[in-house]
């Protein structure tokens, strides 16, 4: 493997790492943000969705960008405005500063997603084996660090923009620097190869991307119910401490973390198909553990379970479209990247209206039964080494992601 592989392996990683910690930081302090700008109860929902629907906005818009330059570029300076936008928030005094600064911050994640998950399948590609969910491992882990400095900001009392400005000061020089190691693909024969086994110019039906769109809707409608009801749900439904109730959030981004950082080696093992269709079974078996705890503890238990099984989802799925689609894979990622903020959006309400309108135990039963319908599409996942040319296919290789640029 060259330098220049490894070199840009690690500056995605790090990127990665860098995004984990600024989303974490942004929707941690949410209670703080709410404070320091008097956002009424009634007005905190609008802003919340005006995030993820201005991020798929720019999804849509890096799936434009990359036609003309590299999703490098588009990378290494969508990431400085999520860092400074983050800064904007904890900057500012009034309600349009907020909005400015939320609005900078949706449009830049679009673009930094999509982006990010366009280098990865396509370094993937290059490395002829496995190594996107080591990608997410270390977003799972940037998350768990930006969450654990909100804590400490919270805990001190500290002014948002003191919580903000020294996380932006290092990572966003630190961003800078490693953007230079970024790797994009370019040789002009490859691409001519990658058109033609994508069915003649490269381009992405969606009828074949949509099986990938509806795993990843799924996937993310039971990160937002973990995220959004793990610990209104152990509180006011199991009867843990408000103590407790928090802890099973931090257990799952912990197993999440774990479950993504031993991935790979089960996917080059044992397939995509089969980890696929492992996870979203362990998934939905922790939703049942939750919806039928008799306690606290037992439903921690069910959140530890859902960490282990959402966690390989969503990267592979970024991965199967750079496979299903090997000349346009910036567009499909691009494409796909859309039902991540279509799923965070639907979940959180979802749950909540059968909550109110049902039971909250009953809810849980929805995100398992939309987790288990992954299984029809797990086919979907399969390699498929004849659409794959230029010398990298290793053998008894189970998951080669290519990126339309591709070393």
């Amino acid at each position: 493997m060259t330098d220049v592989l490894r070199r840009g392996r690690a500056a995605l990683a790090f990127s990665f790492f860098a995004q984990g910690v600024a989303f974490a930081l942004l929707v941690t302090r949410i209670p703080a943000i709410q404070d320091r700008y008097g956002v009424s109860d009634g007005l905190l929902p609008a802003f919340l969705a005006a995030v993820p629907v201005l991020a798929g906005l720019g999804s849509v818009c890096t799936e434009q960008l990359v036609k003309r330059i590299p999703p490098s570029r588009v990378l290494r300076w969508s990431q400085p405005v999520v860092l400074l936008a983050l800064l904007g928030v904890g900057a500012g005094e009034h309600m349009v500063a907020l909005g400015v600064s939320l609005a900078a911050f949706g449009l830049a994640v679009g673009a930094l997603d999509a982006s990010m998950n366009m280098l990865g399948v396509s370094l993937q590609r290059s490395y002829g084996r496995s190594i996107m969910l080591g990608f997410h491992a270390v977003y799972s882990l940037g998350g768990i660090a930006g969450a654990s400095l909100a804590w400490a900001g919270a805990h001190w009392e500290l002014p948002l923009l003191v919580s903000y400005l020294p996380v932006v000061a290092v990572l966003l020089p630190a961003a800078l620097v490693g953007s230079r190691w970024y790797v994009d693909a370019g040789a002009v024969e490859e691409k001519k190869e990658d058109a033609a086994a994508a069915g003649g110019g490269g381009s992405v039906a969606f009828t074949m991307l949509l099986p990938l769109c509806l795993v990843m809707c799924f996937a993310y409608i039971g990160d937002s119910t973990v995220s959004n009801w793990s610990a209104k749900y152990l509180e006011d439904v199991l009867g843990s401490s408000e103590e407790l109730a928090t802890v099973p959030y931090n257990v799952y981004m912990v197993t999440t973390l774990l479950g993504r950082a031993i991935g790979d080696f089960g996917v080059r093992r044992f397939g995509a198909v089969a980890v696929v269709r492992a996870g979203a079974v362990v998934a939905a078996l922790g939703f049942a553990v939750v919806a039928g705890a008799p306690g606290a503890w037992v439903g921690m238990l069910g959140f530890t379970l859902l960490g282990l099984g959402l966690c390989v989802l969503v990267p592979q799925t970024f991965a199967a479209a750079g496979r299903l689609f090997p000349g346009a894979s910036d567009v499909a990622v691009a494409r796909l990247n859309i039902f991540n903020y279509v799923g965070f959006l639907i979940g959180s309400p979802l749950v909540g209206a059968l909550g109110d309108l049902w039971s909250y135990r009953g809810a849980m039963l929805v995100p398992m039964v939309l987790v288990l319908v992954t299984l029809v599409y797990a086919r979907s996942f399969e390699t498929q080494p004849d659409r794959y040319g230029g010398g990298h296919e290793r053998p008894r290789t189970a998951d080669v992601g290519r990126g339309s640029n591709g070393l």
